[in-house]
């Protein structure tokens, strides 16, 4: 545990907006070498602090201090001054320059006969480089690197601007197992190395493993710092929700009893998809697990008519089943809830009442010659949505773009809902929530499947799968490598199975 003066102290922050308290009063320190957690819910204020911290927007109260000495952070170049850098989970970089280019983003520049000296400049930052593990050549563009190396990219930028705090909001969430293990030993090394890391992130396993001390917020309040012996998962839970979270219970019994609705044989488009086979039932939970790259998503676009397929067949209730494009899919009764839902599943800028009916206008229009849209059966129907989906909105007008994400998650479920679909498909469906979201979102799912909807999700967290599913199917190198039910479905149980396959182990996702 790093000892010392706290680089960074805030108390009693407060901030509203309009009149909406998004803090009400937090608190934190932050000492040199310290990697300190910020855990809380969707809309708890972690955003609002670290904008107030970046010099982005000023609190209404409350005191900042750097060093010791308070002051006002009135732009973000003063926050960097201060020796703060913030790496957000929009990354900053330009797609149209080089990895160097990027690096020196906002940077004065070494210049030789008024021109910019780039290749003096890589011989001063190529170290940096080599510490962090970024293998892209500086004079490459970065078009086309993953998200892992734009992260390399961001954090060189905060080592060459000399930062002693680097804030990184939910780091590893689009990352694999591989890359985020790559980025939980460089955050080590920086603690190590005396550079202090305010991580902030929904994965309790990776707060945990890294942290000294946690802040949790609820509400806009900070409601407990933990650290040491007293630093647990319950303890994080019941600091971010107020209370334990609520176990979903499964129903007693074999869903395979049911009747099938989706039959899939032999299915294949190469590389991703090889030969996949399986059995959907009415009623049923139906997990796909794996690795990356196993062929996940691509068999799920096979499904829905997004790709077609070089072989195989499926069958809906009993008669072929061969979509040429996703409206077919939607006809023929399915839904599907994408990984990417604020750029694929949402419009932002448009209402709660708007994306609920986005999927279902022939229900809220009426008139032949001249459909018009019912306001009073469009208010009925989202508010009765909102009500049965508990969605945290102050009204059906709000834009969805600033509900948390387990409310604009649940807003793309209720969508599909207003269809009700015979089979919902769902992509990642707790990716970026928050761990009481998580909770109630599997609870619809599990409510969807006792009224009788077959339900297909798709996840990365061998975690998620064993507590909500009947079944998982488990792919590797584009085929199902084992199908686990029962007691034998465990989170070791996919892990094995995936391991089975001969892939790295490090390939695996979280």
């Amino acid at each position: 545990m790093p000892v010392g003066a706290p680089f960074l102290i805030a108390e009693d922050v407060a901030k509203s907006y309009g009149g909406v308290q998004a803090l009400k009063g937090v608190s934190l320190s932050v000492r040199p070498g310290e990697v300190h957690g910020l855990v809380g819910a969707n809309g708890a204020g972690k955003s609002t602090l670290i904008r107030i911290l970046a010099g982005l927007t000023q609190p209404d109260r409350g005191m900042i201090a750097v060093d010791g000495e308070p002051g006002t952070i009135a732009t973000p170049q003063r926050a960097a001054d201060l020796g703060m850098n913030f790496i957000h989970q929009e990354l900053a970089f330009v797609p149209g320059m080089t990895v160097l280019q990027n690096i020196m983003l906002g940077l004065p520049k070494r210049q030789r006969f008024g021109v910019v000296d780039w290749r003096s400049i890589a011989r001063e930052v190529e170290p940096v480089v080599r510490r962090v593990g970024l293998a892209a050549p500086l004079f490459s563009s970065v078009k086309g690197l993953s998200v892992a190396e734009k992260w390399l990219i961001n954090i060189c930028r905060a080592l060459v601007r000399r930062a002693r705090l680097i804030v990184m909001d939910e780091p590893t969430a689009s990352l694999s197992a591989t890359e985020a293990e790559t980025l939980l030993r460089i955050v080590e090394d920086l603690s190590r190395s005396g550079v202090a890391v305010l991580y902030v992130s929904h994965r309790l396993d990776e707060i945990l493993r890294l942290c000294h001390r946690v802040t949790a917020f609820r509400d806009g309040r900070s409601v407990a710092t933990l650290e040491g012996v007293g630093l647990t998962r319950p303890a994080l839970i019941e600091a971010i929700v107020g209370g334990a979270i609520e176990h979903v219970e499964k129903p007693v019994g074999d869903s395979r009893r049911n009747e099938v609705v989706l039959a899939v044989s032999g299915l294949t488009r190469r590389p991703r998809v090889l030969d996949v086979g399986f059995e959907l039932h009415r009623g049923e939970v139906l997990g796909i697990g794996g690795l990356v790259g196993a062929g996940r998503t691509e068999l799920v676009r096979l499904v829905y008519g997004a790709d077609r397929a070089d072989s195989g067949t499926m069958r809906l209730d009993g008669r072929l089943f061969a979509p040429r494009r996703p409206t077919d899919a939607v006809k023929a009764g399915f839904g599907l809830v994408p990984e990417e839902r604020r750029s694929e599943g949402l419009v932002l800028t448009k209402s709660v009442a708007f994306n609920l009916h986005l999927s279902s206008l022939s229900r809220i229009v009426s008139g032949n010659l001249l459909p018009l849209i019912s306001t009073a059966r469009q208010r009925k129907l989202s508010n009765d949505m909102i009500r049965d989906l508990a969605i945290k909105t102050p009204d059906m007008h709000t834009p969805v773009g600033r509900l948390s994400g387990g409310n604009q998650q649940k807003v793309v479920i209720g969508r599909w809902l207003l269809r009700t679909p015979k089979i919902l498909i769902l992509d990642e469906p707790t990716r970026g929530v928050d761990i009481g979201a998580r909770g109630e979102i599997h609870r619809l799912i599990r409510e969807l499947a006792e009224r009788g909807m077959a339900v297909l999700v798709v996840s990365s967290e061998p975690d998620e799968l064993p507590d909500l599913c009947d079944r998982v199917l488990v792919m590797a190198e584009g085929r199902i490598a084992r199908e686990l039910t029962g007691s034998a479905l465990t989170r070791n149980a996919i892990i094995e199975a995936s391991y089975a396959e001969g892939r790295n182990a490090g390939d695996l996702l979280p």
